[in-house]
């Protein structure tokens, strides 16, 4: 079966042509052996019901869609934050091509990551061969100034270890003693995508600090860390470089993938660009303290700055909505002296405008959310600063020290009294929260599309669209260069919600003469 040369066309209009459906149905018919459609409907109906929640909460042994990606992906996206420095992943090959299309799916950019493609001799007799070989041709191939390793399932279930395999590389010859290698255990079973991340931070930072604090003062270069944690949105990057420096603070912002995750195309292939070079990283314990913008994903970091940089790590919240943007920024100025400025100032006055504007449109909305602990912890507390109410809140590798703390910010508030919070549940426990407990909106990444459709199907009084903020974004493009924290990230976040809402009123009101109530474009 083929496309005609002078009329080819995408894959959706490809497959409505009537010899495409007529092959599926017989693939259908002929291999599937296909419930009945009536059986098929009365099961979909069943689950999106209160009686199946309380079947679907009760499991054990299953997890389905489960709102995370495994520790290496974080790993792999913290080295690629450094200057020329090589993400190497100790396993299988199939991982890192994994790890590879996920990140280019969501940012649109070739990723670059190595595997020594531990393979079944590998498994049974320890990946050391395949450490040392592999160091030595990624280093000789790809000619970057520092490999960063971290590990898969496999690696970890033999327990490898890399402590012992890099050092015996270098002992050999396979590169050289002083060569900088930082590694990181990060087994794929245990943890996720954000622990994956503070654990290979964590590595790079002990790797160039922990024997060197001989001359390393607390405060002696003048600066502040920022330390970004797991974050996919470029512009959050470019937003804290702006503050900064419209604050005339000096700073390192330690682990930075935004040039080379967002190239431009101009004939030239950057498989390094831009980063935290070495020398910030070794100069971080002289800096005056270090801030994690996501401090309940950054437990690792948060410990090793504390006994080894003897820096206070004084605490933040993620700098999203108004409230922790204007916490944020007197922390830093309490810790630097430099004055919030005027720019800022008026920057959050717009902030407030945009607020004022679209207060009457969310107040009162429902919004379901799901993904990590900091990005929902700060998009729930920005919902009730719009005066919009969460109905379920579900974060799946939270703790328990997290809903406490989620649970507390929503007594205080009025809008946050019938809110559920959910820790250890994936996705499809979510799909049973919005039938049982109907939001008029969800807030999530890609994956809530499934969800959507399936409240589309049943109806269009349960339909509940989704509002794309997380990570990853597959099914839009350009949105990872958006910006979520400070004022700047709280219009984006605004414009975003609000828009949802009038976009859904338009759908609503669209029938001519019978729904079109809504008029926004009367002279």
């Amino acid at each position: 079966m083929s496309q005609d040369v002078e009329n080819i066309k995408a894959s959706y209009p490809l497959f409505r042509n009537d010899e495409y459906k007529a092959n599926l149905k017989n693939k259908q018919d002929t291999y599937e052996e296909k419930h009945p459609t009536e059986k098929i409907d009365e099961v979909f109906q069943w689950t999106t019901t209160k009686e199946y929640q309380e079947v679907n909460f009760n499991r054990e042994a299953l997890t389905v869609n489960p709102a995370k990606a495994c520790q290496p992906l974080g790993a792999v996206l913290c080295a690629l934050g450094f200057e020329k420095t090589m993400p190497y992943v100790h396993g299988s090959q199939g991982c890192v091509a994994y790890f590879r299309t996920y990140f280019n799916r969501h940012f649109k950019e070739p990723i670059s990551c190595v595997s020594d493609s531990m393979t079944e001799d590998a498994a049974v007799f320890g990946g050391q061969k395949n450490m040392m070989d592999g160091l030595e041709n990624a280093k000789a191939l790809y000619k970057p100034d520092m490999i960063a390793v971290s590990t898969t399932c496999m690696a970890e279930v033999i327990g490898d270890d890399l402590n012992a395999f890099i050092n015996n590389a270098k002992k050999d010859g396979y590169v050289e003693q002083e060569y900088p290698t930082p590694f990181a255990h990060t087994p794929s079973f245990v943890g996720s995508h954000t622990t994956g991340w503070d654990n290979m931070f964590e590595g790079i930072l002990n790797y160039f600090t922990r024997n060197y604090m001989e001359d390393k003062v607390v405060g002696s270069n003048g600066k502040i860390n920022i330390v970004p944690g797991f974050e996919t949105y470029l512009g959050n990057f470019r937003v804290m470089h702006r503050m900064m420096k419209e604050m005339g603070v000096d700073y390192t912002l330690l682990s930075d993938p935004t040039e080379v995750l967002d190239t431009p195309a101009d004939g030239q292939f950057r498989m390094y660009a831009g980063g935290t070079t070495m020398d910030e990283v070794k100069d971080a314990p002289n800096a005056i303290d270090t801030l994690l913008l996501q401090p309940w994903q950054s437990d690792k970091t948060r410990k090793y700055v504390k006994t080894m940089l003897h820096q206070p790590a004084t605490p933040i919240n993620i700098p999203m909505g108004l409230e922790w943007t204007d916490d944020f920024l007197m922390t830093v100025s309490e810790l630097t002296g430099k004055p919030i400025p005027k720019s800022l100032e008026v920057e959050r006055g717009r902030f407030m405008d945009m607020i004022t504007d679209s207060h009457a449109w969310l107040h009162g909305k429902k919004f379901a959310l799901y993904g990590d602990a900091d990005y929902v912890l700060g998009m729930t507390k920005f919902l009730l600063e719009l005066g919009a109410e969460p109905t379920d809140v579900l974060c799946n590798h939270a703790n328990k020290r997290w809903r406490k703390a989620i649970e507390k910010i929503l007594a205080d508030s009025p809008y946050g009294q019938n809110t559920q919070v959910h820790i250890g549940k994936d996705l499809w426990h979510f799909r049973s929260l919005v039938f049982t407990n109907k939001p008029d909106f969800m807030i999530g990444n890609s994956y809530g599309k499934f969800i959507e459709r399936d409240t589309q199907h049943k109806g269009e009084e349960f339909h509940v669209p989704l509002i794309r903020i997380g990570f990853p974004i597959f099914d839009r493009h350009h949105l990872h260069r958006m910006t979520t924290l400070g004022y700047e990230g709280g219009m984006y976040i605004l414009t975003t919600l609000v828009n949802a809402v009038l976009e859904q009123l338009d759908k609503e009101t669209i029938g001519m003469g019978t729904t079109d109530y809504n008029y926004d474009l009367i002279r």
